[in-house]
């Protein structure tokens, strides 16, 4: 009996092990479609703020404008980074605005040929009067190995956009906000303002959701053959 007892614990902790699953891809595409229709919104009525008066450890969606001023260095390629079916890298650069709060810049997306010889791009010098999407950093995803190493000595690649950990790597203060260039600027390069790096759309977790549940549903079934078949 202490035998069987254990073994209908341990189905009933998967059970509910893979039911959350399922609920937490629910709960993260609607997280998802919420963000999206807020972006949506922002992006379509483009009501600016000026970038000098907002506050950057902030983690809200802003249209903003502004005189910003580039940094020599470094340059940030953020890997493994698609568009339609090729492999790219979103470039991007360090500026500060008016208020001497430093943050990264997005500058757009770049392919890789296919021995992993990454772009050089040009670095952006000086002050530039620009608007754009104000934005929290990417999603990092499952976060495995370091967030950023060094190309060159004006080049990260980065993994992930960590900016605790390119903090301590520049050994200075870094917004937790990015700012997504217009794409109607004539500066940078390719980019959108709706799509974001590194993130499974609202179908995709729905998708991964119903998974989790046929997987909850399929071990429940198992579960009850073996139990009733079984004697223990």
């Amino acid at each position: 009996m202490k035998v069987k007892l254990l073994l209908i614990l341990f189905a009933c902790a998967i059970e509910l092990l893979l039911l959350r699953l399922g609920f937490w891809q629910l709960e993260r595409a609607n997280e998802k479609q919420l963000h999206t229709v807020q972006m949506q919104e922002i992006v379509a009525s483009k009501k600016a703020i000026n970038l000098a008066q907002i506050n950057l450890t902030s983690q809200k969606l802003e249209w903003v404008n502004g005189r910003i001023f580039f940094l020599n260095k470094p340059i940030i390629l953020l890997d493994n980074q698609r568009n339609e079916q090729q492999v790219g890298v979103t470039v991007y650069q360090l500026a500060h605005n008016d208020a001497k709060q430093e943050f990264l810049v997005e500058l757009g997306w770049l392919a890789v040929s296919g021995n992993r010889e990454f772009p050089k791009p040009e670095v952006l010098q000086g002050e530039h009067f620009v608007s754009g999407l104000l934005l929290p950093a990417p999603a990092a995803g499952f976060a495995l190995g370091e967030a950023v190493s060094s190309l060159d000595e004006h080049t990260f690649l980065a993994t992930r956009i960590d900016t605790d950990a390119l903090s301590k790597q520049l050994a200075k203060p870094l917004a937790t906000r990015v700012l997504r260039i217009d794409p109607a600027l004539d500066i940078g390069f390719e980019r959108s303002l709706t799509v974001s790096s590194n993130t499974l759309s609202p179908e995709k977790h729905r998708a991964y959701a119903f998974q989790w549940f046929g997987l909850a549903l399929a071990f429940l079934c198992l579960s009850l053959y073996v139990l009733k078949r079984k004697k223990v």
